[in-house]
């Protein structure tokens, strides 16, 4: 029997090195002084030396904390003063702007960048080493015994969640029940599909937590992990037919760049050994998931929760062609209800603010910061900000509650716009958000990145929007972008777009 293999952009190392290494580490980080309930936090690409920093804490029931590299050098401060992490597993590029400014007392240990890496993000040879005097991971890891102490309880990935209004809170869960383990690895299973012999491909950061927690799902289960340093679409197509990968996750955006390939580029590749992939982060437009299940097959299966709730629904291949636009049903035992904005719960079928439970995962706190769950629970349900409706058991999203726009004393979510203007011709990318406006209150607006060579004009664009949605959804403004600033996983930063408006009327978001 073959062993099991981790592939970073084609180059391989053997799971089992990877594990080895993971449980080394957890010796190096005891005599650090890293305990049960401590923190580590990893500010990591995607690299084999994140699933043994993971390894390594979960061996010692540690927290770790993915932090999002893409923030700037405030941001990542931030949740480092925040989460208190004893140990920082770094990069050298990422370390690089923070030289000098990190937390007293913080140990950092430092993974010189792979050449994959820096080939990706065309990185000079300087920034991708350690420096003289630096405690290099690979190094000190192999220098310790593999652990042998004692199993623990392991805890969560403590995940940051993003700071659309405001500074990311960490949500920090309680060690699982042994019962809430079971169920936990049930729902996983149900979500991910992997089975023995799967091999998967993850093509976004693992600092985000879906493809975090695929990666933890697929380490002790998959024949093969490949993990990309970024996503390419057409590097996706390839690595499918070389390595016959057979699941993998992603979000919306990557079908749609996938799906503007042209046909020739798509023809080229063998994608037939794809059998499930797993989607969240967004809603999928209903058209864009249709046209991809007609190239791909119906192997798409949509989830949707939350960083403090977890997976609340599961819409699988046939829900996504009964159910068009929905994101499924509830998963097992769990519960979901709606309220207004007086806090009044509403019928189902009405559009309200949407509050979950899903019991297979452990309750939580935010880290340092208790009070704050008291403004997101209502009746013991979580809400994470959303806006939607339940029809004949299946859930329907309207948007972030942070993102509706008020526009004459009418609620418009700019989502809706978002899935039409995604899937007009020339549109590489986009977001529309609410910004000032003198006489109704608030207006639509939309930045747009062409695809290469369209020669798309804002006329066009509100003509094809018009075809399509009422009047008051289309953009009053339109701006187009060489690009918009986003992460690898194709999200929008879109609050850096938004922000410059409000600022410009003398006003805050």
């Amino acid at each position: 029997m073959s062993t099991a293999r981790i592939l970073l952009d084609g180059r391989g190392v053997d799971r089992d090195a990877v594990l080895l290494q993971g449980r080394r580490a957890a010796g190096g980080l005891h005599a650090l002084g890293v305990r049960e309930g401590d923190v580590i936090a990893l500010l990591l690409r995607n690299d084999f030396a994140f699933f043994e920093a993971q390894t390594a804490a979960a061996a010692l029931g540690a927290y770790c904390v993915p932090i999002n590299w893409h923030g700037r050098p405030d941001e990542v401060r931030y949740v480092l003063d925040d989460a208190g992490p004893k140990v920082l597993v770094a990069h050298a590029d990422l370390l690089a702007p923070l030289r000098g400014t990190l937390p007293a007392g913080l140990q950092v240990l430092v993974v010189p960048t792979p050449d994959e890496i820096a080939a990706a993000y065309a990185l000079a040879p300087e920034q991708t080493q350690a420096l003289p005097g630096d405690v290099v991971w690979p190094e000190w890891a192999a220098g310790f015994e593999p652990w042998a102490g004692p199993p623990l309880r392991a805890r969560a990935t403590m995940i940051y969640t993003s700071g659309t209004t405001g500074h990311p809170k960490g949500v920090r869960r309680d060690p699982a029940t042994p019962e809430q383990s079971a169920a936990y690895a049930k729902m996983l299973e149900r979500v991910y599909g992997l089975v023995p012999g799967a091999r998967c491909l993850i093509p976004g950061p693992l600092y985000h937590a879906s493809p975090n927690a695929y990666g933890r799902q697929a380490l002790p289960n998959a024949e093969l992990i490949v993990l990309h340093s970024r996503f390419d679409p057409e590097a996706t197509l390839a690595a499918i037919e070389q390595h016959r990968i057979t699941h993998a996750v992603m979000v919306p955006t990557m079908f749609v760049r996938l799906l503007k390939l042209p046909q020739a580029v798509r023809d080229r590749y063998d994608i037939g050994s794809i059998r499930w992939v797993t989607h969240t982060g967004a809603p999928c437009p209903a058209e864009v998931k249709r046209e991809f299940m007609q190239w791909w097959g119906p192997v798409v299966y949509e989830t949707y929760g939350g960083t403090e709730v977890g997976t609340a629904t599961l819409a699988t291949p046939d829900d996504s062609r009964s159910h068009p636009g929905s994101v499924g049903v509830p998963t097992p035992g769990t519960r979901i209800a709606f309220y207004d904005e007086f806090g009044d719960r509403l019928p189902e079928g009405e559009v309200g603010e949407i509050y979950m439970r899903v019991p297979c995962y452990a309750d939580f706190t935010y880290h340092n910061n208790p009070a704050k769950r008291a403004g997101v629970e209502r009746d013991g349900l979580i809400s994470v900000g959303d806006i939607g409706y339940l029809k004949d058991g299946h859930l329907y999203l309207c948007d972030r509650r942070a993102d509706m726009v008020i526009i004459g004393g009418t609620n418009v979510y700019p989502a809706e716009t978002e899935m039409a203007l995604m899937q007009c011709p020339g549109v590489q990318d986009c977001a529309v958000f609410g910004i000032p406006d003198d006489d109704m209150g608030e207006a639509l607006a939309a930045a747009v990145e062409r695809q290469p060579g369209a020669l798309l004009t804002a006329d066009d664009i509100r003509q094809w929007l018009r075809e399509r949605l009422a009047s008051v959804k289309v953009p009053r403004r339109i701006d187009f972008h060489d690009r918009l600033p986003r992460q690898d996983s194709g999200k929008i930063f879109k609050r850096q777009l938004r922000e410059p408006f409000w600022e410009a009327a003398g006003r805050k978001i």
